[in-house]
C-alpha cells in the first residue's frame, strides 16, 4: 500500500538524547507518515486506543500524558501467556508479557500516527529485548495493534523509517494483534505525577520529560 509519506524531521532530537523511556541513546530525526484511510477512520471516532511497548513504563506513561488529546494512560502487561501476572511474575521474564501502556486518546485532537511519531521517537527500536539497563523480553519494543489500520500504519511507519536509514541500526520493534491488556498494580499507575520528588523521577524521568516537551511542543497540554 503507497501511502502519502511527509519527511517532517524534528531536528531538535539530534541534539537531545530524546529516549524517554528508562534509557539512554542517540536521539533520530523522526518522519510523519500519514493515512488516509485511517485517518478517515478516526473521523468516525470519538475515542480510539493504542497501546505500546517501550521498555519501562514509568517513563512511557508520563510522556503520552503530556499529549493532547490523550485521555488517559494506563501502565500494564501484555502480549503473554500468564493471566493477571504480576510486576513480579513479568520481571522475571518467563510470562511472555512486554510492560505496556495503553492509551485512550480522541483522535479529533491526535492522530494514531502522531501517537507512532512519538512512540519511535521516545525509545530505542534497534535493541532487542532490552531498553538501556532495562534487560528482557518484558522490555521489548512493541506495537500491539487494535485493527488492521492501525497494523498497516504502524507497519508502513516501521518500513519507510528503515528505507531512510533514520537508525544507524536495524529495528527490531515487534508489530503484533491486541489480546489482552492486564493493568499493573495500582502503585505502577500515574507514576511520575505521584512520586515526582523521589530521586529516580527527578533524576531520570524529569530531564527526559523536560527534553520532550521541548520536542513535542506543539503537541503538549499546557
Amino acid at each position: 500500500m503507497n501511502l502519502p509519506f511527509k519527511m517532517n524531521v524534528l531536528l531538535l532530537l539530534l541534539n537531545m538524547n530524546l529516549f524517554a523511556s528508562c534509557t539512554s541513546g542517540p536521539a533520530i530525526p523522526i518522519p510523519i507518515v500519514q493515512d488516509p484511510i485511517l485517518e478517515t477512520m478516526e473521523q468516525t471516532q470519538t475515542i480510539d486506543t493504542a497501546t505500546f511497548g517501550e521498555g519501562c513504563f514509568w517513563c512511557v506513561e508520563a510522556s503520552y500524558q503530556q499529549l493532547k488529546g490523550v485521555i488517559s494512560v494506563k501502565s500494564g502487561y501484555s502480549g503473554g501467556h500468564i493471566k493477571n501476572p504480576t510486576y513480579k511474575e513479568v520481571c522475571n521474564g518467563t510470562t511472555g508479557h512486554a510492560e505496556v501502556c495503553q492509551v485512550v486518546y480522541d483522535p479529533s485532537v491526535i492522530s494514531y500516527a502522531d501517537l507512532l511519531e512519538v512512540f519511535w521517537a521516545t525509545h530505542d527500536p534497534t535493541t532487542l529485548n532490552r531498553q538501556g539497563n532495562d534487560i528482557g523480553t518484558q522490555y521489548r519494543s512493541v506495537i500491539f495493534f487494535h485493527n488492521d489500520a492501525q497494523k498497516q500504519i504502524a507497519e508502513s511507519y516501521k518500513a519507510k523509517l528503515e528505507a531512510s536509514e533514520s537508525f544507524s541500526a536495524p529495528i527490531v520493534t515487534e508489530i503484533s494483534p491486541y489480546s489482552t491488556f492486564y493493568e499493573a498494580e495500582d502503585y505502577h499507575q500515574n507514576y511520575y505525577n505521584e512520586n515526582g520528588e523521589q530521586p529516580y523521577c527527578r533524576m531520570v524521568i524529569k530531564p527526559k520529560l523536560d527534553k520532550f516537551q521541548k520536542v513535542f511542543k506543539d503537541k503538549i497540554k499546557h
